[in-house]
């Protein structure tokens, strides 16, 4: 079993004829997944290798089914695209798209939960990955197979990291749920849909400075979460009050910091690595015994 994206995931498109857009389709469906549909508006009537082109969303989903929607617009639509998405009651939307400006996520996410229907991940997000089984977003299908490990990431980068690091045992599901300060999906979601995944046997999280994310799924972990649970935390050589890569991940004082995040984790038992590859062997060790 997996997390929101399975066998019968079929997906659409939004920006399928841009760049991005067509090269990412290309390697979804090289990877095995359901590309069903493109949109884009004033475009309906034209095909990407042989993939519809729709002018709505709604259009898309009555012509083919399509579940899930991965978001390739521009920052500057991509509020209105995301909003589209959740007028036609997809059920997922996955925004690839990064530089979206914080209060129109703020809308947009607002949006989907008044509406009720739609599970955003990202923005600024890698997507997600069922390795061997679906795969929506830009995250390489070839680093890992399937397996025993949920793994949820703020980083792209560092989570197709983890998914080689452990590319012996495998991964139910992968999700980036992206590192700006606001998303749609988050670490306590996706602690909470592994948990109840019986494919799921452990949990690999990765978080990053700024915020208290981190610290909110660790409460989260000591009421809910009895798989075992291995973290590890970007930043911890990050100066104060710099900006790291992402949006959110900013520390000022002692708030936010990697030492408080750990603190936090490892209080409820989580195991934390220092590096990547520390938090890899920690959770080889566990499901080795």
């Amino acid at each position: 079993m997996t997390i929101w994206l399975d066998g019968d995931s079929r997906i659409l498109v939004q920006g399928m004829t841009g760049s991005e857009g067509t090269k990412h389709t290309r390697r979804m469906v090289a990877s095995g997944a359901q590309v069903v549909a493109g949109v884009t508006p004033g475009k309906g009537g034209q095909e990407v290798d042989g993939i519809p082109v729709f002018s709505d969303v709604g259009e898309a989903m009555a012509a083919t089914g399509a579940n899930v929607s991965v978001v390739f617009v521009p920052p500057r639509f991509a509020k209105a695209a995301v909003e589209e998405a959740v007028d036609a009651e997809i059920p997922l939307c996955v925004v690839i798209t990064e530089g979206i400006p914080v209060h129109d996520t703020a809308q947009f996410f607002q949006y989907a939960i008044n509406a009720g229907s739609t599970r955003i991940i990202g923005p600024n997000c890698p997507g997600i990955i069922s390795p061997g089984v679906s795969n929506a977003g830009i995250i390489p299908a070839d680093i890992t197979g399937p397996g025993p490990i949920g793994l949820v990431s703020k980083s792209g980068t560092l989570t197709y990291q983890m998914m080689y690091e452990l590319n012996d045992i495998g991964f139910s599901t992968c999700v980036g749920i992206g590192g700006d300060p606001i998303i749609g999906t988050t670490h306590i979601d996706c602690l909470a849909a592994f948990e109840a995944d019986p494919a799921t046997e452990a949990i690999v999280m990765i978080g990053e400075i700024g915020g208290d994310a981190e610290e909110r799924a660790a409460a989260f972990i000591a009421d809910n979460v009895t798989k075992p649970v291995v973290g590890y935390v970007a930043g911890f050589t990050a100066p104060e009050g710099k900006t790291m890569g992402h949006a959110g991940a900013i520390v000022s004082g002692s708030s936010g910091t990697a030492a408080a995040k750990q603190e936090a984790l490892e209080a409820v038992g989580v195991r934390v690595g220092r590096t990547p590859s520390e938090a890899a062997r920690l959770m080889r060790s566990l499901l080795r015994g």
